[in-house]
């Protein structure tokens, strides 16, 4: 009973986790900026280190703030940096924004005290201990950029999956969806970490991807499909004593590939995808 009352707010934190996570992997996943997760978590993630550097506490507003400025800076990169021609595509400014934040927190952890520690827990984060605080912070952030996407959810949806934008208009949805974007980025890694939102991000996604084509059924999908892993991987984590987030990524994934190999069969037999 004891070990059941301390995974309640875990497993309520994933369950929030995987309400705009999987909304916005949608989004990520179709556009083709896989990524673009990574590299903003590492840009928040920078300012967090900055702030480790300014001797802020990690937990702190200031600290939340400096970390969400930088994603903010990230945002922006991806919405304006793009090349006049498209050249370059947009997966390549991502990974090069992702590979010098990296380098730069690296950098910076190495006159930071406890550098190694933070550099852990920035990428795995600390969801077992999350508190009833921090969710309550993230359910309203959540719930505000919720209500955002779903009053201009067809300037959204055209960004994503339309084309009759002009490309000024384009660049201003696409900064909104990034800056968007960056707070929950921010949010979330601070309490679950990089390697977690990531697969929140984009493996439900990628799942519901498989068999469904209409956008609602698609997120219905997603939030089941996440939910499910989050449930095996906690259990699975309070069992055997295995680190939460690593245990559900764990789940995350095989359960993908128990999809793609129930697709691979019912393509093989002629079946029609839902």
């Amino acid at each position: 009973m004891e070990m059941f009352n301390i995974l309640i707010a875990p497993f309520f934190a994933c369950l929030v986790l995987i309400g705009i996570h999987c909304y916005l992997g949608l989004h990520i996943v179709s556009r083709g900026v896989i990524f673009v997760d990574l590299s903003l978590a590492q840009m928040a993630a920078l300012g967090s280190t900055v702030g480790l550097l300014l001797r802020l506490d990690p937990a702190s507003t200031e600290s939340y703030f400096l970390s969400l400025g930088f994603a903010f800076l990230g945002a922006l990169i991806f919405a304006f940096g793009r090349f006049k021609e498209e050249k370059i595509p947009q997966e390549a400014i991502i990974g090069m924004v992702y590979g010098v934040s990296s380098a730069l927190a690296i950098l910076l952890l190495q006159k930071a005290p406890h550098g190694a520690e933070e550099l852990h827990s920035i990428l795995v984060g600390s969801i077992l201990f999350v508190s009833w605080n921090e969710i309550i912070k993230v359910i309203i952030i959540y719930f505000f950029i919720g209500l955002f996407h779903y009053i201009f959810r067809k300037k959204f949806m055209a960004l994503t999956f339309g084309d009759g934008m002009s490309r000024a208009s384009k660049r201003f949805w696409d900064f909104l969806f990034f800056v968007t974007f960056a707070i929950v980025i921010t949010s979330s890694v601070k309490i679950a970490g990089i390697l977690l939102v990531f697969s929140y991000l984009v493996i439900p996604a990628v799942a519901a991807m498989f068999f469904f084509k209409k956008i609602s059924t698609r997120l219905i999908a997603g939030w089941i499909f996440g939910l499910i892993a989050s449930i095996a991987g906690v259990w699975f984590s309070a069992i055997y004593d295995f680190p939460t987030g690593a245990s559900i990524i764990t789940a995350l994934a095989l359960m993908l590939i128990i999809v793609i190999a129930v697709q691979k069969i019912m393509k093989a037999k002629g079946m029609i995808n839902f």
